[in-house]
């Protein structure tokens, strides 16, 4: 379910007119005395955010999309492109829509450094942007792991040139080869992801490549399988996978492609691969860090609205907050309409809505004919301060892996995109 919400009444209370077509002027100029909001990343979140902040907010809000990238390459879907259903370009979206459409301004650049206090956004281009609100929506980093070249042991963790070099080394193996892949600790991108990749890549060698010698191994740094752990458990049976919890990386020999790790703690163990895909450990993108809004490895955030618990006026949404909730592509989809909205009525001192609910849904392919599901609803809980999940509203993937759940994979997901980038 994409969340979709009325803002009939808001609109009406903002004072805001909704837009209906395309704006070139205010696309590409930045009008004094109306309000501008800032969104950076162009991500499920941060396109999500200056998509919405347009359609709610129309001429009463001027916002800027700052992404470095001209297309966004979907990590949903991604593991497809490994066994040849999907490509990268069938995966890639660009910004048209929400500039001509919409009139959101698009800048492609990267961020330097943000003023808080000034509130001035400075780019790679040279350009100091003022802001009044200002959006982070900047997905993952990974941390480093020592000996790890990406160009030789691909992480395609963030979809585009990794997903295609991984293939590329997938397609490449014969029988008797051995694949080795590692699942970072909890919290990651996209909780079911690596556990999908490791029975799509199975399934593909077996039964498209035929062949039947070749070996999966799984080093997964988590104590079990963080999530749907009776469907993927069946699915590693059934094609043979090994699965090792608790596998902590210590370090990659990229050359060799060989992997040392420990578990539990224990002696230095090392397995070498005929292809090794290493997901390394996750925090907060780059910018979260140089402008000092962490807390550890992630943003903490109020979630009423996302702003940054450690600087006014900023608001972090998708990957980089420390809510608790998942960190993937429609429950980012799903924070940036609570944010987006929260934001219009600050601009006009409207407090927030004091419940909102995010939805969290994810179609994890198991073959190259079925999926797995699962959803959950989160609602904002105002004695802990907190989302949680609402009882009864979470479903986990009881029946497993079925064709039908295949079939929806694709109008669920195709519903996010066009939510997002349309």
């Amino acid at each position: 379910m994409i969340t979709r919400l009325s803002r009939r009444s808001l609109l009406k209370a903002l004072g805001l007119g909704v837009v209906t077509g395309s704006m070139p002027g205010l696309a590409h100029a930045v009008t004094a005395n109306i309000p501008h909001v800032i969104v950076v990343g162009g991500g499920f979140a941060g396109a999500t955010a200056a998509k919405y902040l347009k359609m709610w907010g129309g001429l009463g809000v001027q916002v800027t999309l700052i992404e470095a990238n001209p297309t966004y390459v979907s990590p949903i879907l991604s593991n497809l492109v490994l066994n040849g259903q999907k490509t990268t370009s069938g995966l890639s979206f660009g910004y048209a829509s929400h500039n001509q459409k919409y009139g959101v301004n698009i800048i492609h650049a990267t961020v330097d450094s943000i003023d808080k206090v000034n509130q001035t956004v400075s780019l790679s281009n040279a350009q100091n942007l003022a802001y009044d609100r200002l959006i982070l929506a900047p997905g993952i980093e990974f941390d480093a792991v020592q000996g790890h070249d990406f160009n030789k042991v691909p992480h395609a963790w963030k979809a585009g040139a990794q997903t295609n070099l991984l293939k590329t080394q997938i397609d490449a193996m014969v029988d008797g080869d051995n694949f080795v892949m590692t699942i970072p600790s909890a919290p990651y991108r996209c909780p079911p992801g690596p556990y999908e990749r490791a029975c799509v890549v199975a399934d593909y060698l077996q039964n498209t490549k035929g062949l039947s010698n070749c070996s999966v191994t799984v080093l997964d740094a988590n104590p079990a399988i963080t999530v749907e752990a009776t469907t993927f458990g069946n699915a590693f049976t059934n094609y043979g996978v090994t699965y090792i919890p608790n596998a902590v990386v210590q370090s990659v020999d990229s050359n060799n492609k060989t992997v040392t790790y420990s578990v539990n703690g224990g002696a230095a163990l090392s397995l070498s691969a005929t292809t090794l895909n290493v997901i390394p450990n996750q925090r907060a993108g780059q910018i979260i860090f140089d402008t000092q809004l962490n807390n550890g490895k992630w943003a903490p955030v109020n979630p009423l609205n996302y702003e940054s618990t450690l600087a006014s006026n900023i608001h972090i949404i998708g990957d980089s907050q420390a809510t608790g909730q998942p960190k993937a592509g429609h429950i980012g989809n799903s924070e940036a309409k609570v944010c987006a909205d929260a934001v219009l009525r600050s601009l006009k001192n409207i407090a927030p809505d004091p419940a909102p609910k995010t939805n969290s849904a994810c179609y994890s392919p198991i073959s190259s004919n079925t999926a797995s599901w699962l959803t959950a609803v989160y609602q904002y809980n105002s004695g802990t301060k907190q989302m949680e999940l609402v009882p009864g509203a979470s479903y986990p993937a009881s029946e497993g892996a079925t064709t039908g759940n295949y079939s929806n994979m694709f109008n669920w997901s195709g519903n996010l995109f066009q939510d997002t980038f349309a």
